[in-house]
């Protein structure tokens, strides 16, 4: 064969460094936000926080001292000779205002009050340590002493020993020789450790060694220990008179014994769960102006970000590789500082489009909450689902009636008689309502409650009815009416 050229004309699609980082910050939420800007910033020393920036103390200081600036606000000038002027004559450009959607005041202005710092608490006692700490208070044999910190050590968040005798004797030195009968004599002296029932196998274990604690003349002490020992599946659905069938005893004792039941803990370790707390900040805030309802960008969600005036001004004085580096810090701060501005236009945009879309469920509540997919809205704003879909997770709106994730308002929606369309939001906002306002003797049943909301217009079967109440933990209506 005879070697040829051929040229063939393609397109495709290649997403730039530039909307790559866009995207990336467009997806994250706000701490990670938060997070991935510091770390960048240590990295570029271009860029720096509102925080960094020292206040000015009227000496000649002042045009040393980086600046820091808010978005929209007249850029602070120093002073300089004419042979010290920054070159921008090459694309680098002059450098940018830092972002601030706080306010149009100098964010630089003024040291930060004492109320920016928050009190250092002690780190709170985990479960392990506090069992350790009555552990080292107890006569306990270094041959028992071993076997218990082994089993404390694999206890779970809520106190129980879930994976078993087997995993404690697998873990022992095998020095020790330890059988399962010498491990599970020093499990039972755990569970009277406190808080009373750690270290048990399962729920039935655990409500069975808090009742021995009681003293043997507590009132239904032994009847509550049968329900444990053998009904408890019976208890779970509150079918008082099977129990008194069962155990021969009088409905009344069933109940005094089912009520001393309830007022143990089936969870005994999470009282001690050092998890922090999460605390949700909002990113957006909707509010009513009038009649209308409006949106607007926490500022205090939104990154004070700018440039370090003193090192955009050394770029001029810099030569060779160094100047060719400045450059590029530069330019990537620029990028990232203009990412930042799109992915708060982009958030602010796409909450107005949803407030716009379920005022409804803000003036009257979740009965009122409309069907809304992603691609509605991304039609509305011009962008692609996907980019909704990055920037409603993790993103939160507070209210006057609550805060919610944004992805709370997206729900998928079912027909009425009218044409239109009700939320699943909606729906199970009615159901809770019927079922707070049944008979209790006389529960509603699936069906019954479907028949409502057909009377509503609501064209649901009975089946959606019972998906609905499942997922949001109602019993069955036989079990409601046991309950009640």
């Amino acid at each position: 064969m005879k070697p040829g050229l051929q040229f063939r004309l393609n397109q495709q699609l290649t997403l730039t460094p530039q909307l790559q980082q866009a995207i990336r910050l467009l997806q994250l939420s706000q701490l990670e936000l938060e997070a991935e800007l510091r770390q960048i910033a240590e990295g570029n020393p271009l860029l720096e926080f509102e925080e960094e920036a020292a206040p000015a103390d009227g000496d000649e200081a002042r045009g040393d001292e980086a600046e820091v600036y808010a978005a929209g606000s007249e850029a602070p000038v120093a002073e300089h000779d004419a042979d010290d002027a920054p070159d921008w004559s090459d694309d680098a450009g002059p450098p940018e205002a830092p972002i601030d959607f706080s306010s149009g005041t100098a964010a630089g202005s003024g040291s930060r009050g004492d109320e920016d710092f928050e009190p250092q608490n002690a780190a709170p006692e985990t479960l392990q340590e506090h069992l350790l700490w009555q552990l080292n208070l107890s006569p306990f044999t270094p041959r028992q002493r071993a076997i218990a910190t082994v089993i404390i050590d694999a206890l779970n968040a809520d106190g129980y020993l879930a994976e078993g005798i087997d995993a404690v004797l697998a873990a022992l030195p095998a020095s020790l020789k330890a059988d399962a009968d010498e491990v599970e004599a020093v499990r039972q002296m755990l569970q009277r450790f406190d808080p009373t029932g750690v270290a048990s196998l399962d729920l039935r274990d655990c409500l069975r060694s808090q009742l021995e604690q009681f003293e043997p003349q507590t009132p239904h002490r032994a009847l509550a220990l049968q329900i444990v020992q053998g009904e408890l599946e019976l208890l779970a659905r509150n079918d008082i008179a099977r129990l008194a069938r069962r155990l021969r005893a009088g409905e009344d004792d069933i109940v005094a014994a089912t009520v001393l039941i309830r007022s143990l803990d089936p969870r005994p370790g999470a009282a001690l769960d050092a998890t922090p707390v999460e605390y949700v900040a909002p990113d957006v805030y909707a509010f009513k102006d009038g009649s209308r309802w409006r949106v607007s960008l926490n500022p205090d969600c939104q990154p004070r970000l700018g440039l370090n005036q003193h090192y955009c001004n050394l770029i001029a004085k810099a030569r060779g590789e160094d100047a060719s580096w400045m450059r590029a810090q530069l330019q990537e701060a620029r990028w990232l500082i203009k990412s930042l501005e799109s992915r708060a236009e982009t958030l602010l945009k796409v909450a107005e489009a949803i407030v716009r879309r379920q005022s409804a469920f803000l003036d009257y509540g979740p009965e009122a909450m409309h069907p809304l997919v992603l691609r509605e809205v991304a039609e509305e704003v011009g962008m692609h689902e996907s980019t909704i879909s990055r920037v409603t997770t993790r993103k939160y709106v507070h209210t006057p009636r609550g805060t919610f994730e944004l992805k709370h308002f997206f729900s998928s929606g079912v027909s009425t008689e009218d044409g239109g369309g009700a939320s699943a939001t909606a729906i199970q906002a009615m159901l809770r309502k019927l079922i707070d306002a049944e008979d209790a003797r006389k529960p509603l049943s699936d069906q019954a409650i479907a028949e409502e909301l057909h009377r509503k217009g609501i064209q649901v079967a009975r089946r959606t009815v019972a998906k609905y109440r499942e997922a949001m933990r109602i019993p069955s209506s036989s079990e409601r009416q046991r309950a009640g």
